[in-house]
């Protein structure tokens, strides 16, 4: 089994980091939070696209599922969904604090489990596709959900749903959504950190290398890409849902289903930090989105130029991303070992 080296006081380092952020940072409290949504976005990637090898572009479409299934939830508990959503509309859901949280907490449930069984519906036809196919497969799906969701009245359609407001200060509201968005992204770390430990980790390592092999020797493939796909989507449900409410109104073009920007960007951050390794895509994250946030505030204008520019050298020139090149070059530091010919021998996160 491969077990994560990484020292205990770096994780311990890493969650004080967390948890003073809000305070040391409290102007910048929303695109922190936002932070933690990346880099869940490329942990949960990875496990698709580095890990198993199925480069998937459109696991946004969980995202946007998500927000639409905890939105509705939050709704439709208190008042009827269709006159609520119908074109007329311009009416916000008022609720007091209990009913808020309670709405919130049953509709992230739902959208969790939701959006699981939805990814193992969906993987019952995409997983017949392989390489680039099951990339443009995917990214059909996520295409498709936002004209779905776009032209279902009941659902708002174009015009979207607004969600209920939230019973308090706005910087009260900040304040809890940055702690769900970080606890969030712990979860799905140590989770994932767990899992790639176990022989299910093994197991998809070895459908990435070779899948007939791997299905030569006994393995279902199809049911350990089912759960990989379902893992990430139970993850996405949940970030969807607390984005959504973050934003306090859901549309499907840009704030469900962002196929162009946090569709592009969660393959891009993992690709960045090194895909296929544990803290590569939480290093690729962090980076990605300091650079988009900077570029956003102090060179507007510029910011697509900046991202393509880091997309195309990383892809160009450093595929296999910060993780693989430190790995390459001090592979000692990551429990491998390297005898006096050059070969190498061991795993690293």
């Amino acid at each position: 089994m491969r077990r994560d080296k990484t020292p205990p006081w770096v994780l311990v380092a890493l969650l004080l980091a967390g948890i003073a952020a809000p305070f040391l940072f409290p102007a910048y409290i929303l695109q922190i939070a936002i932070l933690w949504i990346m880099v869940m976005f490329a942990v949960t990637w990875d496990i698709m696209g580095g890990q198993m090898g199925y480069n998937s572009l459109g696991n946004i479409t969980f995202f946007g599922v998500g927000m639409y299934i905890t939105g509705l939830v939050q709704v439709g508990l208190f008042t009827d969904i269709g006159p609520y959503t119908s074109a007329r509309g311009g009416e916000q859901l008022v609720l007091n604090h209990a009913d808020y949280f309670y709405g919130l907490l049953l509709g992230l449930a739902a959208a969790s489990v939701g959006c699981a069984i939805l990814a193992v519906l969906i993987g019952q036809t995409m997983f017949g596709l392989r390489g680039a196919y099951f990339a443009i497969g995917t990214l059909g799906i996520a295409l498709s959900a936002r004209e779905l969701f776009g032209t279902w009245e009941w659902v708002g359609g174009g015009s979207g749903i607004a969600l209920p407001v939230y019973p308090g200060y706005p910087d009260e509201k900040s304040q809890i959504f940055y702690w769900l968005c970080f606890v969030l992204a712990i979860l799905a770390f140590m989770f994932v950190r767990w899992l790639y430990s176990t022989r299910f980790g093994l197991a998809i390592n070895a459908i990435r290398d070779d899948e007939d092999k791997a299905e030569a020797m006994g393995i279902h493939t199809n049911r350990h890409k089912s759960f990989a796909w379902s893992v990430s989507a139970f993850f996405l449900g949940i970030s969807g849902g607390l984005f959504g409410n973050m934003t306090g109104f859901v549309e499907p073009a840009e704030v469900a289903f962002p196929v162009v920007t946090f569709g592009i960007f969660m393959v891009a951050m993992s690709l960045l930090g090194g895909k296929g390794t544990l803290w590569g895509p939480v290093i690729g994250a962090v980076l990605f989105h300091v650079v988009k946030e900077t570029t956003w505030t102090y060179f507007l204008g510029w910011q697509w130029i900046a991202l393509g520019v880091i997309i195309i050298v990383n892809v160009v020139f450093f595929q296999q991303g910060i993780m693989g090149w430190l790995i390459m070059k001090f592979p000692e530091r990551f429990g491998i070992a390297v005898d006096r010919s050059g070969s190498r021998d061991g795993g690293a996160q």
